[in-house]
């Protein structure tokens, strides 16, 4: 999970075009009034609790996918980030069913695996048939991990099918993957008209995005090879004629995490954490546009290295009303006849947007709700990292479809230990509430 930073100011790399296009995005006003009036769900379940501690197993709940079992629909899954932990796979009852280890650093001074953001690809040819496939962004060793899922497997449903030559993502060799600048955030698509599956990886701390296409081997492994690459702007020019950058610790740019494409219309969401939510088209061709921006946009500030924190100045009034950064979990809700919302989340306020899929109306923007208790032992969700939503029937627990988020804080806790986890949603009572 990415700590909540107030933003500051920094040079602008002159000649921007993707900056200039951002600062021509307007502010509207929150339909719902103050952002603390916002609706709110209550989930139905909740996953165990993560600990990212020794004895935890250095396990972090990030990011959820899910899985629909097209045969049985009662046995769809959820497959989940834990970071260090690696993999978790969890049934409709928010049981484990599968816990699958990262990979073990190369050297003792080497970085482990690290498990960061997980979306799935379905139908995928291999060389021994067709599967669905898990798709995991390994941010310890910048590199894509695939696995394939079969239900019934004795083992577990899950199989690792990475082909052992995979390249990193990004870096150039251990010593710079070691660094860490590496694969963080990830979503998955099929080109309908090439048939062609892609992956599209961030850069942590970077604005970079790669499109990787993935590529099955006759053995059935699968692999990737990069296509190309586009870095959104780190700067943006105000409209008072300055400029601002978000605030971080020196080196760091605002990254992107959270994406999910629209297999519509192959358009791009991705939030860049302390900016806004970007669409571009999914082949990184054309010039992104500025969806929506953070409260925070534009905020001046101060990075304090003592404390590695920023000291926000006076708000000159340029950011959205809808998101408090960071903006992480993105995901994709379709409807039947065609419309639909991309939802993200907001952690500083612990809030979920939703903004129409539809591009013809500039993703306007439909509403909000939050997540929060049902009762004293199933709380609802704080600075969510990560969301999935699926609207196809899940059997009788979700006949209308489920809603997945991480808890950034699970309660109760167990003393000062960090505390994560994933909650359920009936997709059914987040329409409700919206409509």
């Amino acid at each position: 999970m990415t700590p909540r930073r107030p933003l500051c100011t920094a040079a602008l790399v002159a000649g921007t075009a993707l900056a200039a296009v951002a600062a021509t995005v307007p502010a509207h006003a929150h339909p719902h009034g103050r952002a603390d009036a916002l609706p709110t769900v209550q989930p139905r379940a909740e996953t165990a609790t993560l600990h990212d501690d020794e004895a935890g197993g250095n396990a972090n709940a990030d990011d959820p996918a899910i899985w629909r079992n097209a045969a049985d629909p009662d046995r769809s899954l959820v497959v989940a980030t834990a970071k260090e932990g690696g993999l978790r796979v969890y049934d409709l009852d928010a049981r484990q069913v599968q816990s699958i280890a990262a990979p073990a650093p190369a050297t003792e001074d080497d970085a482990p695996g690290r498990f960061n953001n997980v979306d799935l690809l379905q139908g995928l040819r291999l060389g021994t048939g067709r599967a669905d496939l898990a798709v995991v962004s390994d941010r310890g060793n910048d590199r894509l991990r695939f696995y394939r899922i079969d239900r019934d497997r004795p083992g577990g449903p899950l199989t690792d099918v990475t082909d052992p030559a995979a390249a990193p993502v990004f870096s150039s060799g251990q010593e710079e993957i070691n660094e860490q600048a590496t694969a963080y955030g990830l979503a998955t698509w099929t080109d309908r008209s090439s048939g062609r599956s892609y992956a599209l990886a961030s850069r942590r701390n970077r604005t970079g995005i790669a499109l990787l296409e993935i590529t099955a081997r006759p053995d059935g492994t699968v692999g990737y090879r990069k296509i190309r690459t586009v870095e959104l702007p780190s700067a943006f020019h105000l409209p008072d004629g300055t400029s601002w950058s978000p605030c971080g610790e020196p080196g760091e740019l605002p990254q992107v995490e959270g994406m999910v494409v629209d297999p519509a219309n192959g358009m791009l969401y991705a939030g860049q954490e302390r900016v806004g939510v970007w669409r571009m088209r999914a082949d990184l061709t054309g010039t992104p546009v500025l969806v929506d921006k953070v409260r925070e946009y534009g905020v001046p500030g101060t990075y304090d290295e003592e404390t590695e924190e920023c000291t926000p100045g006076a708000d000159p009034g340029y950011g959205g009303t809808r998101l408090a950064a960071d903006v992480e979990g993105l995901a994709l809700l379709t409807e039947p006849d065609g419309d639909g919302y991309v939802i993200a989340s907001g952690q500083g306020d612990n809030s979920f947007a939703l903004y129409d899929r539809e591009v013809g109306d500039r993703n306007e923007y439909e509403g909000g709700f939050r997540v929060t208790a049902a009762s004293a032992t199933l709380d609802g969700s704080e600075e969510c990292d990560g969301a999935a939503v699926l609207s196809a029937p899940l059997g009788h627990r979700y006949p209308n479809g489920l809603l997945v988020v991480q808890d950034g804080h699970d309660a109760p806790g167990d003393g000062d230990r960090e505390a994560t986890n994933f909650k359920f949603v009936d997709l059914a009572d987040v329409l409700d509430t919206v409509d």
